[in-house]
């Protein structure tokens, strides 16, 4: 299946000059959704990977199921003042401002094996926070998956130090 085929572009969105990645069409078709989840499973298949962590929002979407599909446990990492125990968590900087990310202290033990999951890598910022945290609670970041990387904006180049997988690329 192409899955560029099942992904909706959606120009000038937010604002002018974006052109946006719209996985809702690959959620609303099931057998997009299945063959998404099942590309991801595959590649996860001989990682013995203990926990999917994914960010809010869009890596619950495709974290959950993931992880369900291999048998892991499944970590939320959200924005801060979304979580209810104790967490640590990192401030980042973002285009315009910044943002701050956290988890759950007691959410990964010191050596499980982690995929971070996520629909996008667009700059890397969001995700490599997110392997920071993994990393602080004792995690071992495996691989970090992507349905979609934006090539261009260079995000796997502040990954270098991860494997990184995505399903399609777009030179944006």
């Amino acid at each position: 299946m192409d899955l560029k085929e099942k992904i909706r572009i959606i120009d000038g969105f937010p604002k002018e000059g974006i052109s946006f990645k719209d996985i809702s069409t690959i959620l609303q078709d099931k057998d997009a959704f299945k063959y998404t989840i099942d590309k991801i499973v595959e590649h996860l298949k001989d990682k013995n990977i203990d926990m999917v962590v994914g960010p809010e929002a869009r890596g619950f979407l495709f974290g959950v199921p993931v992880a369900y599909a291999i048998g892991a446990g499944f970590v939320p990492v959200r924005k801060k003042g979304k979580l209810p125990y104790e967490t640590i968590s990192i401030n980042y900087d973002l285009e315009y401002g910044s943002d701050e990310l956290e988890i759950h202290k007691d959410a990964i033990k010191p050596g499980q094996r982690v995929a971070v999951i996520d629909d996008l890598l667009a700059t890397g910022g969001t995700i490599s926070t997110v392997a920071k945290l993994v990393e602080q609670v004792g995690g071992e970041v495996v691989t970090l998956d992507f349905v979609i990387e934006l090539k261009d904006l260079k995000g796997r180049d502040k990954l270098e130090n991860y494997e990184v997988m995505s399903l399609v690329e777009y030179d944006i």
